[in-house]
């Protein structure tokens, strides 16, 4: 198991900035994050803007180089399986530009698309420290797709593409233990954990506190066969009494929207804004991820930093932290998503609310400790 920060203490956001500027972290040079992700359309996408804001109302120079949809890129095609979202081949020139005008000490590449491997170039041309972050095994996410041309074109590349970031990389950091794992096997050279930061709204203090029946439960996430889905429908079919809604996009959006007009206690609301999520959440009782793999499950550590349960698989990365799984529930081998439902729901209201204050604390312990491991992985003065 994964030992999270050491922590004993909930404190605000505002706290926690206090403790960073007085850590005695040393100085933190220009940093240029390089990501392949739309800002805050995804959850590596949502991470690394995170990130950047902390660092930047810390006073350091952070630079987000990421695809835009007002930005130059050379050109975009949909991903091979998904054609909800793009890979983007970026602008040489603005690459150039930004990285003479930062000339950064430290460039971290968040994914292995073109972004990425661009990131590991300028790194040994620029003499910068590179840290990879490894969120999503990627390889393993085209599995479960079933055009054989499309996932083994797409295995060769991910493959490729992660053993270059990996063997340039000075540092590669996972989210889970299976993750530092896997990054050992495909040639990291050190490999260490990070973990996983909360955007700055979450941490507020909940609109609702939990309380009562187990009414209202949400999925959130990318439309997609490794997410189940399935699961999630034929919960909201099996428990009338209980609602339901599904937020995101994907290929899977189209039956989605089939059987949320079949169902009355089916909602689906498209992708929405992380603010919207946020909303969603605090609407909700429970939210539920039991997806075939799942690097962490950012997802689930937001719904708890809103004192909210979280009901996930075996399979996600978030129960290889003990605070953490101590603090959320979990899909049994022998259970289908409804009988875990079913089985949460009838525990008593006062053990719910319990479970959802704690999980809050703990996710807003890791966060603190996330936060400051990531300035001591930033350090000018080590490589």
């Amino acid at each position: 198991m994964i030992e999270p920060a050491a922590a004993t203490d909930v404190r605000s956001l505002d706290e926690y900035m206090d403790e960073l500027r007085s850590a005695p972290a040393g100085p933190i040079g220009p940093v240029v994050i390089v990501s392949d992700s739309l800002p805050e359309r995804n959850g590596v996408g949502a991470y690394y803007y995170d990130l950047l804001r902390l660092l930047e109302d810390e006073g350091y120079e952070a630079t987000l180089l990421c695809p835009s949809e007002d930005r130059p890129t050379i050109f975009k095609f949909p991903l091979p399986g998904d054609a909800t979202q793009r890979v983007w081949i970026p602008s040489l020139f603005r690459f150039r530009k930004v990285m003479r005008a930062v000339k950064p000490e430290a460039i971290v590449a968040a994914t292995p698309g073109p972004y990425g491997l661009l990131g590991a170039w300028w790194s040994r041309r620029l003499g910068a420290k590179f840290i990879v972050g490894f969120h999503t095994h990627f390889s393993g996410v085209t599995d479960v797709y079933s055009n054989r041309f499309l996932r083994a074109i797409s295995r060769f590349y991910f493959n490729i593409a992660d053993k270059i970031l990996f063997r340039t990389g000075d540092l590669v950091l996972a989210n889970s233990e299976s993750m530092v794992d896997l990054a050992k096997r495909l040639g990291a050279r050190k490999v260490g954990v990070m973990g996983t930061l909360l955007p700055r709204d979450s941490l507020a203090e909940p609109s609702r506190q939990l309380e009562g029946d187990l009414r209202r439960v949400v999925f959130a996430g990318r439309l997609a066969p490794e997410k189940r889905l399935d699961t999630v429908i034929e919960a909201a079919r099996q428990l009338p009494e209980i609602g339901f809604t599904i937020a995101g996009d994907g290929p899977l959006k189209k039956e989605v929207e089939q059987r949320a007009e079949e169902l009355p206690n089916l909602e689906y609301v498209g992708w929405v804004s992380r603010a919207e999520l946020l909303a969603q959440m605090d609407r909700a009782d429970m939210l539920v991820l039991n997806s075939v793999v799942e690097s962490f499950g950012t997802v689930a550590l937001e719904a708890m930093a809103r004192g909210r349960l979280a009901l996930v698989s075996n399979t996600c990365g978030i129960v290889d932290w003990p605070d953490l799984v101590d603090n959320l529930y979990q899909v049994a081998d022998e259970e289908t998503l409804a009988q875990a439902i079913r089985r949460v729901a009838s525990l008593p209201a006062a053990e719910r609310a319990a479970t959802a204050s704690a999980a809050r604390a703990a996710a807003l312990r890791l966060n603190r400790g996330s936060l400051l491991h990531w300035v001591d992985m930033l350090r000018s003065d080590e490589h």
